[in-house]
């Protein structure tokens, strides 16, 4: 595991994980540079969100503006929804760069929403008490498990909180 980082310090460092790995797509060229990357980018926003969902959002209830963190789970299952499609998928498929690139501007929202300086999400919970370094251990903890896990058995679809399944 990596140095201690309270909760928003890990949150915000996957954040920048999965931006540089939007990059890295972007200039992707061949379909099985393109898959690794669009899979190494689904593993980590499967585990982000698990994370967040599990420990950092119930940490919130209560201490955060509520509407905003409804909006956190609904743009997370929107995610979810391409990932299911990417990791289905392949880049031969005729829409996979554009969902790739529809999910890199869901997540830049995603997370202008939670970094903002004053009302953010992170800035709220801060500013409500809660302990980031106790919360920053669990959240590490559990993406360590995660990460092991999704690396030898794969990231599995995905689960949703805010929309019906449809199957």
């Amino acid at each position: 595991m990596a140095t201690k980082q309270d909760a928003v310090a890990l949150l915000k460092e996957d954040h920048r994980t999965v931006e540089e790995l939007f990059a890295q797509y972007e200039k992707a060229r061949g379909d099985e540079r393109k898959q690794a990357l669009a899979n190494e980018i689904c593993m980590e926003l499967t585990i982000h969100a698990m994370i967040e969902e599990e420990l950092f959002y119930p940490a919130c209830e209560g201490k955060v503006e509520e509407e905003m963190l409804s909006e956190a789970y609904v743009e997370h299952d929107g995610a979810k929804v391409l990932i299911g499609e990417l990791l289905a998928g392949s880049p031969a498929d005729e829409y996979y760069d554009a969902k790739v690139k529809v999910l890199q501007e869901q997540i830049e929202h995603h997370v202008e929403e939670e970094e903002k300086r004053m009302e953010g999400l992170f800035a709220q919970a801060r500013k409500a008490g809660l302990d980031m370094d106790a919360l920053g251990d669990e959240l590490a903890a559990r993406k360590e498990e995660l990460k092991t896990k999704f690396t030898a058995e794969g990231v599995p679809p995905p689960t949703f909180t805010t929309l019906e399944e449809t199957q």
